[in-house]
């Protein structure tokens, strides 16, 4: 059956009451002088929000050829759903980890219903805007998209420029178009707390950013983090040895809050004092970098008073009054000048003991230092991230070993380090947190969060989308997934990888625990490594006889379960990782209260009448008919497509 006869019949169908334009039904009904012809007055607009309406002076902004189209692509319905693939599956009843295959673009759609807002981290690192002219991503553009989205009044020489924008991917209109409506069902997605980290080079950095300022908002830039991702440098290059990349980094809302990552070997090296309180290094209190002069911040300059003797001190001169050997210690700056602490003598005089004064010989002088411990409030002392980030685990080398340990042969070029995503994740997330890469590639992130939560005991689920990319039959992963019998797709090359680091992790724990002095108590539990995977496919859709007006469904024959897990996607309520249970086999499965039926036609009257009386239930469109059982059941029922 169709929507519209659902409709027609008096049922309630899902979704449909959700196409509503909001924003213009608001504008209708509090603005109506915005609204003419069913059109937008910009001008009237400006002038009700109070914004300059002299069209003389230009607005700051990224325009780009195909802006409005990516913009309607971002709001266009999918033509796809999902289909449980058993095989490439692990651990399928108990994981709570998901790998979509197929567009992005069409995945985020899906995944949007239940996860709108409770993605805490996301990562991407999409394909680069390079001389190749190769782009697997191809956006459906031609004259019937354009109708379809709305861009009907298209003049041709504006088609052709678009065209020309889609068609040629070294473009920098077509690689924006292309990202833009992935970029804003990111922002849907990512909860008030939750942040984004793009990679990008310096082809599209500059226009990234200013795409990124305006999805995610100017306000909510965090910081542009440089990677030196190659030590020596790319020595190819003509003029400069190019060993850097980007990491833009944007939060959703002010709410975020980073911690900091563990230090290295290095690091803890520098907590080589000791006293009652535990391991501690010195951080000099004098205030360094800007706003480090007295002028700058008067209140932070005073002089404090020290006696060696009695190894005593004091911000007052008078504390130290029977003392003969009194040091006046003053912030001074490289250059001699006053500078001023960092901390002012209401905070001083309330740590005082965590001060520690010493000689420095270098300069024959006494500085002020602060004790800080390696163990705070039962914690291990942590660093922040720094905007430069040079560790050698960041490396493309690093992270090419890293790979070709896990599959063995190099079948994959430029995966990224799995410590660099560790990091990431560590500094922007909880324990319990959902992780979403939309450009999964070798799969790097999913195995970042699975070490991670083998390394703490989180719990850390991740999601993880990647386009079923053919691989071309002369290179190396071609073979690969022949000799292990694999689809011939770079996905298979990431659920791969996932599925051999899991084992490794799982048999690392478990070598550990089976060590004879180990406590049963300091044994670690084996953190989820499986994962759900679904296919992309062309969901059922309606066919029109032109001869005889006749309409039919085109089924795509899945199975009843994956019909059920399209119904969970799409309804929203449900986590889409749980494993719905079966009550009547290939028709009714529920979670919780809520009651899921495909195949209705094949139940009868008292299983209808069951699952109503214990809960919601939702009725799959695309296999139900409009016959007097269900009709009996209208005002209890909700009919999903």
């Amino acid at each position: 059956m169709t929507e519209q006869e659902f409709t027609n019949a008096g049922f309630t169908v899902v979704g449909t009451e959700n196409n509503e334009n909001k924003l213009l039904s608001f504008l209708k009904e509090n603005y109506p002088s915005v609204i003419r012809d069913n059109e937008i007055n910009i001008q009237e607009l400006k002038a009700i929000a109070g914004l300059p309406i002299d069209e003389k002076v230009n607005g700051y902004g990224l325009n780009f050829v195909g802006r409005n189209f990516a913009r309607a692509k971002y709001a266009q319905k999918t033509e796809k759903e999902l289909s449980l693939n058993t095989s490439l599956s692990k651990d399928i009843d108990t994981t709570q980890n998901l790998v979509l295959k197929g567009d992005n673009l069409d995945s985020l759609k899906i995944l949007k219903n239940y996860y709108n807002g409770l993605i805490k981290c996301i990562y991407i690192d999409p394909p680069y805007n390079t001389t190749s002219d190769e782009f697997v991503y191809p956006d459906k553009f031609d004259k019937e998209e354009t109708e379809v989205l709305g861009l009907a009044n298209l003049s041709e020489n504006d088609f052709a420029r678009m065209d020309f924008s889609f068609k040629t991917k070294k473009s920098h209109n077509g690689w924006l178009a292309f990202m833009y409506p992935r970029l804003l069902l990111a922002r849907d997605l990512l909860s008030k707390e939750g942040v984004i980290f793009i990679s990008i080079d310096d082809n599209e950095q500059a226009n990234l950013k200013i795409l990124c300022d305006e999805v995610f908002g100017e306000e909510n830039f965090v910081s542009e983090l440089c990677l030196i991702n190659n030590i020596a440098g790319r020595s190819d290059k003509k003029h400069i040895a190019t060993g850097h990349e980007y990491l833009l980094m944007y939060q959703k809302t002010e709410l975020l809050e980073t911690k900091g990552i563990p230090l290295t070997e290095e690091q803890l090296d520098e907590y080589r004092f000791n006293d009652t309180d535990g391991r501690y290094r010195l951080q000099g209190l004098r205030k360094r970098g800007s706003n480090s002069k007295r002028t700058d911040r008067p209140n932070m300059f005073y002089p404090i008073y020290y006696s060696p003797s009695k190894k005593i001190f004091s911000a007052e001169k008078n504390d130290l009054s029977n003392s003969k050997d009194i040091v006046e210690i003053i912030p001074k700056l490289s250059d001699g000048t006053d500078g001023c602490w960092r901390w002012g003598k209401i905070t001083f005089n309330d740590k005082k003991d965590f001060i520690e004064i010493k000689e420095v010989s270098t300069r024959k002088e006494f500085d002020v230092f602060e004790k800080v411990y390696l163990l705070k409030n039962g914690s291990v002392a942590t660093t922040k991230l720094k905007s430069y980030l040079i560790n050698s685990s960041y490396t493309s080398d690093s992270a090419t070993s890293e790979f070709k340990e896990i599959i063995k042969e190099k079948v994959f070029n430029s995966p990224k380090p799995t410590q660099l995503i560790n990091d990431l994740i560590l500094i922007s997330t909880m324990s319990n947190d959902v992780i979403l890469d939309f450009f999964a590639g070798s799969g790097t992130t999913g195995q970042a969060v699975m070490q991670l939560n083998a390394e703490d005991g989180g719990n850390r689920k991740f999601i993880l989308c990647q386009i079923d990319e053919p691989i071309k039959e002369d290179k190396p992963a071609y073979q690969f997934c022949v000799d292990n019998n694999l689809p011939t797709f770079i996905s298979s090359i990431t659920i791969e990888r996932l599925k051999r680091a899991g084992e490794k992790i799982a048999k690392e724990i478990e070598a550990e625990n089976s060590k004879p002095d180990l406590f049963e108590e300091d044994k670690k539990q084996i953190p989820d490594i499986g994962f759900k995977v679904f296919d992309s496919i062309e969901a059922p859709k309606l066919s029109i006889d032109e001869s005889t007006g006749q309409i039919s469904i085109i089924e795509n024959k899945i199975d009843a379960l994956s019909r059920i897990y399209n119904m969970i996607f799409t309804v929203g309520l449900d986590e889409p990782t749980q494993v719905p249970e079966e009550v009547v086999k290939d028709c009714i499965y529920k979670i919780g209260n809520h009651h899921y039926i495909t195949n209705s036609e094949k139940i009868s009257s008292d299983d209808f009448s069951n699952a109503i009386k214990n809960g919601k239930v939702f009725i799959d469109g695309w296999t139900a008919s409009l016959n007097g059982t269900l009709q009996n059941y209208k005002e209890d029922v909700k009919i999903v497509f």
